[in-house]
Formats: C-alpha cells, structure tokens, sequence
C-alpha cells in the first residue's frame, strides 16, 4: 500500500504543478500561439498560450529524477526497459515543443512518432499477445502512433483530455497497487503524472486560460502507450490466455479517445477532407450543439471513462477464467457507446 513517502510527494508534485503552471501562465504567454493563429482550427476563439505541456515534463523529470532518492533503500534502479521510455517520452515531448512554437509538418511529426514507438520497442516495451514478434512489433508502431494522435485530436475542449487521461492514470495506478509493485519507478512516475494533470486542470477547466498544447498532448500519448503496453495489453490474470481479452482491456480504458479519432476520421474522410486538419466535429462538439454547456460535456466523458476503467479494474482484478459471454457483454458495451456517440456526431448540425 501507499506509504507516507508516496503521499509526500503526491502533494509535493501537485503544489509544484500549480505553482509552475502560474509562473508560465505569468511569465511565457507566447507559445502555441502562432500555431494557433495560423491554419488550425479551434473550438474556442479565444487566444491562450500552450503551456500545460511544460509544467507536464518537467513533473516526469522530477519524478524520475527524485524515485531513487525517496525509496533508496528498497526502490529499483531504472532499467534499460525504462530508459527507452524517459527516451521516447522527452522525444514525443520535445516535437510537440517544436509544433507548438514552429507549427512542423505533418509528415515530421509522423516520423517521429514512428521513432517513439521503436525506441520502445528496442528497449522492451512492446505488446506481447501473439507468437509472432512480427505482429506484435506492427500492433505495437500503430497502438503507440495512433494514441499520439488520438490524444492530440481529443485536445479540442477545455479539460476533456486531462480528465480523459487522469482517468486511465488512476485506473493504472490501482493496477500497480493490485500487483503490489508500490516502490517501482513506474508508480513514483505514474503519482507525478496524476498530480501533474490535477495542477494543469485548475487551468484548463472551462473557461480555461492555458491550453495543453501538441507540447503536452504529445508527452501524454507516448507516456500513456508505454505504460498502457505494461499494465494494460500484456499481463495475463486469467487461467487461460485470452485473445479478446487482451485487446478488450486497452479499448475500453481508452474508449473515450479510440471513439473519438474514430468517428472523426470517417466522417472526415467522407467528405473528402484530410482527417488531420482540425475542425469542429468531434464527438464532444457535437454533444454541444446538442445543448450541453462544456462543463457538462466534460462531465459526461468524465463519466463514460469512468464507468470504463472501472469495468477494467474488475475483469483484471476478479475474473480469472475468461469465456465468450464476457467478450460478448464487453463487445456490446463499447458498441453502445461507439454507436451513441457516432450517431450524435452525424446528425446534421452545422460545424463551423
């Protein structure tokens, strides 16, 4: 269970969040709004710098960083497996710094997102289901690239993807306190990150003043994959090995997002327009020219993710002998949501 030293530095974290997130706010008011200013499309009109990133990797420096000093005594070393993933985290990190202030092509980003996903693989991290490594290397490229994009594409309203990926962080968290693993290097950066994101919130809550901008969403999509592929996709809790299960697990914890990119993409392409320009006709705008206010909105993600990892935490953590009834039930309840919130999406309202 949590010591004294987890809660210390939870708190630590979270006060340093919200103390560097005001200096930024203060200090550095200029990033992300070229970017802003230019091609892309937003939801809100107002013009806020893209800060939040910011205050996000210098939490997960801290964390790595401080690990070994607060459980020195009993806490691991950081291994090479975790090397790769502080690498392919300071990388997505440092693109989405570079989009946010020089607004880099589509292709860069696209390269580099593929060179995350193989500095993790190189190092360890890799999805583990099927016998052929090859398939798993290829599962492992489209799950770590398309969750950078997906997160990136999910920042399109105040405080939907924070919340989104505070969620998932709690659900990992309650994983690592099932497997005990409470002095790992992994729950010292997991407990930054959930402080990290609960400073930031105060911020971008609507009606927000900073955004997270590519700089955070990026960090956000490698460091959630990574930890994702260990705590979600790999482990086996049942008696016999399960395919639908292990595929299962990962959607739902991350339906929110999957859903989202997922309706966007088919509607974009529809039309004949490029799935990776912005515009206003993601699921949550659509829940709003419905009549929900931003805060409800927030509110109804909040609590589809909710319900979602709550429903992981319980396959993992009691069902130990899988059967097709259980794919069958959990098949039907992302359907549900897929189908509810893609017919919103298609309804004719306008967009712009």
């Amino acid at each position: 269970m949590f010591s004294w030293k987890h809660i210390l530095f939870f708190f630590g974290a979270l006060v340093f969040s919200l103390l560097i997130n005001s200096i930024m706010l203060r200090f550095v008011r200029t990033l992300g709004i070229r970017n802003q200013a230019e091609a892309t499309i937003r939801w809100s009109d107002q013009v806020k710098p893209a800060l939040g990133g910011l205050g996000f990797y210098i939490v997960f420096l801290l964390s790595v960083t401080l690990h070994s000093f607060i459980f020195s005594y009993s806490g691991k070393t950081i291994d090479f497996q975790f090397t790769g993933i502080v690498g392919a985290t300071s990388l997505g990190f440092l693109m989405g710094l570079a989009d946010d202030a020089y607004n880099t092509r589509p292709v860069l980003k696209f390269l580099t997102q593929l060179l995350c996903s193989v500095i993790l693989i190189y190092s360890g991290t890799y999805i583990n289901i099927f016998e052929s490594n090859l398939l798993n290397y290829g599962l492992t490229i489209m799950w770590v690239v398309g969750l950078m994009n997906s997160i990136n594409m999910l920042d399109n309203m105040d405080g939907i993807t924070t919340i989104v990926s505070l969620v998932i962080s709690f659900t990992i968290l309650f994983l690592m306190l099932i497997n005990q693993e409470v002095e790992t290097i992994g729950m010292t950066v997991v407990i930054g990150l959930i402080a990290s994101l609960m400073g930031f919130l105060k911020f971008n809550w609507n009606p927000s003043r900073m955004y997270m901008g590519d700089t955070g969403s990026q960090y956000l999509g490698i460091l959630l994959a990574a930890i994702s592929i260990n705590y979600l996709w790999n482990p086996v809790t049942t008696e016999e090995f399960s395919l639908s299960r292990q595929i299962l697990i990962p959607l739902l914890s991350f339906v929110i997002p999957i859903v989202d990119t997922t309706t966007v993409v088919i509607k974009r392409l529809r039309k004949g327009h490029s799935p990776f320009v912005g515009g206003k006709d993601h699921t949550t705008h659509h829940l709003s020219y419905m009549g929900l206010t931003e805060r409800q909105v927030a509110a109804l993600v909040a609590l589809i993710s909710i319900v979602s990892s709550v429903i992981v935490i319980y396959v993992i953590s009691n069902i130990t002998v899988w059967s097709h009834l259980y794919t069958a039930i959990f098949v039907l309840y992302f359907l549900i949501i897929f189908g509810v919130l893609f017919r919103i999406a298609n309804k004719n309202i306008p967009e712009e």
